[in-house]
């Protein structure tokens, strides 16, 4: 392993050439001096330890003699599938199935036997120049000093505070990510009768782990009038795991003092509403890209994905700066994001290599019914995006999808594909769909 190079602190470029002197006088806490921080120097700082990053961060390290360093703030890396104990990873990066946990030790152990090193517990806090970052540990400060920097930190779970469900303020009400981090690594239970918002994959993910911790999901709720995830996965757990699937319905009450009592579900056509017993209600779905280190450097940001906006190669607005993974758009597959690491990987050795890219770019934008389109950025010279798709996500369900792609009062292509548009997961779309683009016509606008 070839851990990133360290140097003496130097003074803190935004505060000049030296720090100020204290005065004589000046009064000493505790009788200790104020400690510069440890300053790492690695060829490529990566900011997550997920299958973006870690991907990333396996494709890079051989190749990089400075290093590659991987931060990430929880105390174990691998990302959300360390805690989400079924099968179902690993097919198209690793080409096998395993569960989540296996699927992150493996690309924890691919990182590491490639060179990289990855320090948990690291918290990002902010950035301290175009490629350097300040980062705070249990053993004390760090700032970064890289050569290029990417930003792979996934989405999130909306709590129930930012989905705004009126009621009273029960324990037992958990997103994904906390019933999973309770049942799988905590051994902990969490109640016998279940109500799951939303209808996507991560949804099923969530009934079957209620099941391993012995806690029947009653009913699962979700807003569109078909069910989010493939028939695949809600065809099955409708018949296998007994589950009641409630389209057209939203959750519009929590009830219980102290302890869940209850969830009040409103018929959305119809006004007409229902209480269900249950003594746990998870929240599913309704992701949003962990985007707080991104807006903070500046970057430009895609209104639509809510994430930073890059081109094909996955560079942001900074030159030097990436993303990769669910940081980009909520949510794909983790065997998605970690293509997408190593998709950007490549992009990041041709930069340090010293490419310029073409600055002549063409926004790619959706249109109705499409709510967004990643990437959002074409430049002229770039390669295809990640296994040459774009991704959209549709507001409602079209079985037989005809994509058409404009560009100003031209129509450039049509194809009707095989594969619905569905809410609730990611819609693809070949590539060569936007050949003939004219870089001087302005925006490629992708609708039906």
């Amino acid at each position: 392993m070839t851990p990133p190079r360290r140097r003496p602190a130097a003074p803190d470029p935004r505060a000049g050439t030296s720090a100020p002197a204290l005065p004589d006088d000046a009064p000493v806490v505790s009788g200790v001096s104020p400690v510069a921080p440890e300053v790492l120097t690695p060829d490529v700082v990566i900011v997550g330890a997920g299958p973006a990053g870690l991907t990333a961060a396996a494709e890079l390290a051989p190749h990089l003699p400075g290093g590659v360093l991987v931060l990430d703030r929880e105390p174990t890396a691998g990302g959300i599938p360390r805690h989400s104990d079924h099968t179902g990873y690993g097919v198209r990066d690793l080409k096998r199935c395993v569960t989540g946990p296996a699927y992150a030790r493996a690309l924890v152990g691919r990182a590491q036997l490639a060179g990289a090193e990855i320090r948990t517990e690291a918290t990002v806090t902010g950035w301290a120049g175009d490629h350097s970052l300040d980062v705070t540990t249990p053993q004390g400060r760090v700032r970064v000093d890289a050569r290029a920097v990417l930003l792979a930190t996934g989405a999130r779970e909306r709590p129930r505070a930012a989905r705004l469900i009126p009621g009273d303020r029960p324990a037992g009400v958990y997103t994904t990510g906390q019933l999973q981090n309770l049942v799988h690594l905590h051994h902990r239970e969490v109640g016998r009768r279940a109500v799951v918002v939303g209808g996507e994959l991560v949804s099923w993910s969530a009934v079957l782990t209620l099941r391993e911790a012995g806690c029947r999901t009653e009913l699962m709720t979700t807003e569109y009038p078909h069910p989010d995830a493939y028939a695949a996965f809600h065809l099955p757990g409708r018949a296998l795991l007994g589950v009641d699937v409630a389209t057209g319905t939203r959750v519009t009450r929590i009830i219980g003092h102290g302890r869940l009592r209850a969830v009040e579900v409103e018929e959305i056509a119809t006004g007409r509403r229902r209480t269900v017993a249950c003594d746990t209600l998870i929240l599913t779905g309704d992701w949003i890209p962990d985007h707080e280190l991104a807006r903070s450097a500046g970057l430009d940001m895609d209104q639509g994905t809510k994430g930073p906006l890059v081109d094909t190669a996955l560079r942001t607005s900074r030159p030097g700066v990436f993303a990769a993974g669910n940081v980009l758009h909520a949510v794909d597959t983790a065997d998605i994001a970690a293509l997408d690491g190593r998709h950007a990987a490549r992009q990041v050795r041709l930069w340090l290599d010293g490419l310029a890219p073409s600055s002549v770019t063409v926004p790619i934008v959706a249109d109705a019914p499409f709510r967004w389109v990643a990437p959002g950025l074409l430049r002229v010279g770039d390669p295809a995006p990640p296994r040459a798709r774009l991704l959209l996500w549709s507001d409602r369900l079209v079985r037989v999808p005809r994509v058409t792609v404009r560009q100003d009062t031209r129509i450039l292509n049509c194809r009707t594909l095989p594969w619905p548009a569905s809410p609730g997961r990611v819609f693809r779309v070949p590539w060569n769909l936007l050949r003939g683009i004219d870089p001087k016509k302005g925006p490629v606008r992708i609708g039906l």
